[in-house]
């Protein structure tokens, strides 16, 4: 600042300014307790900032957010999430509504569940962990799934237990879009595509 100042005269007028401020930034810590003048110390580093910076939300604190409830609750778990990609788990009852017709002796789960497992898990959970500043602690968000196109490869069984990997291809203006797979326990590719949707 001092090597500006000296080559804009235009700027030497606030070079006191400039030297006041450094000097009492230079006194006052993270609390704006300012330390002694006189020792040349440093003060301590602003370690709650960097706390808040930093500031994440488990696994837990981002299901309490979903806007759902069992029976229809399709998340267990979230093992990892990032601004980029969430991997999470659920485990399919044996006793869920849906298999007492789909179908008659032989109960498999249906595409549309499997759909909503990956949606909840890809996209909503990811949602919320991106929007994690605007949205209020125990408020749940408002969510419209706007489109989706899946892949089936593979049946998924009562009992199963499932692994949504979901990857970030862009959020803005509120709308995410993520591009989503499902696997079951023995790593196989049950079913993948894209999923989108609004959420606020």
């Amino acid at each position: 600042m001092n090597h500006v100042c000296s080559e804009n005269p235009g700027f030497a007028r606030f070079e006191p300014i400039f030297t006041d401020c450094r000097a009492s930034l230079a006194m006052t810590d993270c609390s704006g307790k300012h330390d002694p003048p006189a020792g040349g110390e440093r003060p301590p580093k602003c370690g709650n900032a960097q706390k808040i910076i930093e500031r994440t939300m488990t696994s837990a604190e981002i299901i309490a957010l979903l806007p759902y409830q069992k029976p229809f609750l399709f998340v267990d778990e979230l093992t990892n999430i990032s601004e980029n990609s969430v991997t999470g788990n659920y485990t399919f009852d044996k006793s869920a509504f849906f298999y007492e017709g789909h179908f008659k002796g032989n109960p498999v789960t249906p595409g549309v569940i499997l759909t909503e497992v990956m949606a909840q898990i890809g996209v909503v959970c990811l949602g919320i962990f991106l929007l994690k500043d605007e949205i209020r602690q125990l408020s749940a968000p408002k969510i419209a799934l706007t489109s989706n196109q899946i892949d089936f490869f593979l049946p998924v069984f009562p009992g199963e237990k499932v692994t949504v990997i979901s990857e970030k291809e862009f959020f803005r203006f509120n709308k995410l879009k993520c591009k989503v797979q499902l696997f079951n326990a023995s790593k196989e590719l049950v079913c993948r595509g894209f999923i989108s949707g609004m959420i606020k």
